[in-house]
This record gives structure tokens, C-alpha cells and sequence, in this order.
């Protein structure tokens, strides 16, 4: 049986036993899992910043509105995942920003 010679074989062990295949470029090129950092507070979807309520060094407690986002003509108020400082803030009012762009960095 004559395989692709383009293919290298990769080793993996799984449960103490070694297993020899190939593997996609799709599996390759994956993301790789990280965990949820809840002092970086993302866009869930594209949109506009419209207000910002806070500013750098306020304190916040969770569930403290942090900016508006205005997508798809509906205004989405962001909270405080967490109690924290607003470190950073990488957007002003009137930024188009994409999705799961980081909007506020909280300490």
C-alpha cells in the first residue's frame, strides 16, 4: 500500500500505548486551548463602541457597566466579569472593533 510521501508519522501515546499516524494540516494548525482570563473583557461580536462608563484606575465590582457596544442596531451594555482596577482601556467612543477584540484589561 503505497501512502502519501508528503505525510510525515507522528508518534502519540495515549493509555501507555503508542499509536503511529498522520496528522492533518487542519489538526496542525489548530488553536490551542487557553483558559478563560476573566480580567480581559472581549467583544462578543462586531460592533461600535458608543459610551464608555469607566476610566483607567476606577474600581469596579462585577456587574458594573463597563462601555456600550452597538451591534446589528441593538445596544449591548458590557459588565465587569469580576471585582477588579480597569487597567487599560484599548478602545474610545465611536471604534469599530471586531470580534474578540480586547476592549478593557481589568488587575
Amino acid at each position: 500500500m503505497e501512502g502519501n510521501s508528503n505525510q510525515a508519522f507522528k508518534t502519540i501515546i495515549i493509555d501507555n500505548i503508542k499509536y503511529k499516524t498522520t496528522l492533518t494540516k487542519k489538526f496542525m494548525a489548530r488553536k490551542m486551548y487557553e483558559p478563560v482570563d476573566y480580567n480581559k473583557v472581549y467583544s462578543f461580536i462586531p460592533g461600535t463602541i458608543r459610551k464608555i462608563f469607566v476610566k483607567e484606575g476606577d474600581s469596579v465590582k462585577q456587574g458594573t457597566y463597563l462601555l456600550e457596544l452597538e451591534a446589528m442596531k441593538m445596544v449591548n451594555n458590557i459588565t465587569a466579569p469580576v471585582d477588579g482596577v480597569v487597567s487599560k482601556i484599548n478602545v474610545k467612543t465611536g471604534d469599530l472593533v471586531t470580534k474578540s477584540f480586547l476592549l478593557i484589561e481589568l488587575n
